[in-house]
C-alpha cells in the first residue's frame, strides 16, 4: 500500500508492518504458519480465528486493534530515512467476522483501505462505521480510496441481507417435507444461518406445545469456528438432529443434489451475490447452462426476483457480503476521494471503479487525468473561442466513456493490484 512500510492483505517480503482485513483465503494467499516477515495487525475476531486457520503460527507476531480506536506506528520512511509517524483506525467493514477497513494518516496523506464490505444504507453497522470515519477525518479528504470493486457495475443490485435472508426462510418454508443443504464458506453467512435458526421454531419432543430453535448441521471444522464465535446453541454435527445443513461450498453441485434426491426429498439453497446464471453457456460452480426460472416469493418488496430457480433441485438468492452497486455509489458520494483504486483485478464482474463512477465528481481519475490534459493543453490567457472548444472537448470525452469498455481499459490501464 505505502511501498516498503505498509501491505494490507499481501504478505511478501519488502515491508515494515502488516494488515489484515478478514480470513478469507483470497486475502491469505502467501500467509502461512510459518510466516515471520513482520507484525501483523488484524480486529480482535481474526485474532480468535487465526490459531484453528494456521495452527502453529507465532502469535507474539499478532497485534489486535479494537475496532474505532486510533494507533500510532513508528516506521522509517524510504524517501528520507527518518522515523515518520503512521496513525491507523480500524471500522467494521459488514463483511464476514473479523473483517475491517483501515484507515491510515500519515505523511502520505490520507488511505482507506476497504477490504471487503457491504455498505447497506439502513444497517446499524453502516450508521456506526459512517460516524467513525466523520470522527476520524475531521473535515479531512481521502486522497486514495482502495474499494471493494467485487460489483461495481450497475447491473448487480441486491436486496438487503435481512431481505434476502427472509427470501430463504420462505423457500424453506415451501418445502416442509425435505431436507435442505445450503452453501456456504468456512467463515460468513452466520447471520444469515442465525435468522433461519431463531426463525424456523420446531417442537420439542418431550413438551409437544414447546417450540425450540432450529438446529442447523455443519462439518466439524465449521463447528469449532461457531463456537469460538460463541454460537453453541444453533449448531450441531448431528444429522439426526435437523433437516437443514450448511456444507462447504465446493461440495454443493448438481451431482450432489441429485445423489441425495435417491434417499429423501432434498433441496439446495445457493446463498451468493456471485452471478450464476451471467454466462449461459458456461457451467457455475457445477449449476449447467440451462434456462433460469424466476421464483415469485412474496417478501413485500420489489427484489422478489432476485429468487432464482437454476434447477428442479437449486434455487439461488442474492444474498450478499460485498457491496452492489447501489452500496458502492453512496460510499463513494460519502468518502468523495481524491484518487481511488479497486482491490479486484480478476473476477467475472471485474471493471474499475472510476468507469462506471466517472460522473462521482472529484472521485474518478479518469476524469482528473483528463481535466488535467485539457488544462495543459488550454494554457493561460487563452480567448473564448478556446475555452468554448474546450467544453466541446470534454463532451465529446463523456460521451466517448460509453463506447467499448475494452477500448477504453486498455487506454487507461486496469486490475490494480497492491504493492
Amino acid at each position: 500500500m505505502v511501498l516498503g512500510m505498509i501491505s494490507v492483505d499481501r504478505w511478501a517480503e519488502g515491508s515494515q508492518v502488516y494488515f489484515l482485513t478478514h480470513l478469507h483465503a483470497d486475502h491469505t494467499a502467501g500467509l502461512s504458519s510459518r510466516w515471520k516477515k513482520g507484525p501483523l495487525f488484524c480486529s480482535s475476531i481474526t485474532a480468535k480465528l487465526f490459531s484453528p486457520k494456521f495452527p502453529g503460527f507465532d502469535l507474539s507476531l499478532l497485534r489486535v486493534l479494537e475496532i474505532g480506536q486510533w494507533y500510532s506506528l513508528s516506521l522509517v520512511s524510504l524517501w528520507s530515512g527518518l522515523e515518520t509517524r503512521v496513525e491507523v483506525i480500524a471500522i467494521d467493514a459488514n463483511h464476514c467476522p473479523g473483517a475491517v477497513m483501515y484507515l491510515f494518516r500519515g505523511d502520505f496523506g490520507n488511505m482507506l483501505y476497504t477490504g471487503d464490505f457491504r455498505w447497506e444504507v439502513a444497517s446499524k453497522i453502516t450508521e456506526m462505521g459512517k460516524n467513525m470515519l466523520l470522527s476520524a477525518l475531521n473535515n479531512h479528504k481521502v486522497d486514495t480510496l482502495y474499494i471493494d470493486n467485487t460489483y461495481c457495475n450497475p447491473s448487480y443490485s441486491f436486496p438487503s441481507r435481512d431481505v434476502a435472508a427472509q427470501q430463504v426462510v420462505n423457500i424453506i418454508n415451501s418445502y416442509p417435507e425435505h431436507d435442505i443443504i445450503i452453501g456456504i464458506d468456512s467463515l460468513g453467512k452466520e447471520e444469515l444461518l442465525l435468522y433461519i435458526s431463531n426463525t424456523l421454531k420446531v417442537k420439542d419432543k418431550d413438551q409437544k406445545e414447546c417450540m425450540q430453535l432450529m438446529q442447523i448441521w455443519v462439518w466439524p471444522e465449521r463447528l469449532q469456528t461457531m463456537h469460538i464465535l460463541g454460537l453453541h446453541d444453533n449448531f450441531t454435527t448431528k444429522t439426526t438432529l435437523t433437516r437443514i445443513r450448511a456444507v462447504p461450498r465446493y461440495s454443493f453441485s448438481i451431482e450432489t443434489l441429485q445423489g441425495l434426491n435417491t434417499m429423501r426429498p432434498t433441496i439446495g439453497i445457493m446463498p451468493s451475490g456471485l452471478p450464476w446464471a451471467l454466462n449461459k453457456n458456461k457451467s457455475s460452480c457445477g449449476l449447467p447452462s440451462m434456462k433460469t426460472e424466476t421464483i415469485d416469493l412474496d417478501t413485500g418488496n420489489r427484489y422478489r426476483n432476485k429468487v432464482e430457480k437454476q434447477h428442479e433441485y437449486i434455487y439461488t438468492v442474492a444474498y450478499s457480503d460485498h457491496s452492489c452497486f447501489t452500496d458502492i455509489v453512496d460510499f463513494v458520494k460519502f468518502i468523495c476521494p481524491t484518487h481511488m483504486k479497486g482491490i479486484v483485478s480478476s473476477s467475472s464482474s471485474y471493471v474499475d471503479p472510476c468507469y462506471h463512477l466517472r460522473h462521482i465528481y472529484g472521485t474518478s481519475s479518469l476524469y482528473g487525468k483528463y481535466m488535467a490534459e485539457e488544462d495543459r493543453e488550454s494554457g493561460k490567457g487563452k480567448c473564448k473561442s478556446d475555452e468554448r472548444l474546450k467544453r466541446k472537448r470534454i463532451k465529446q470525452y463523456h460521451s466517448s466513456l460509453h463506447k467499448s469498455r475494452v477500448s477504453l481499459l486498455r487506454r487507461f490501464k486496469c486490475g490494480v493490484k497492491l504493492d
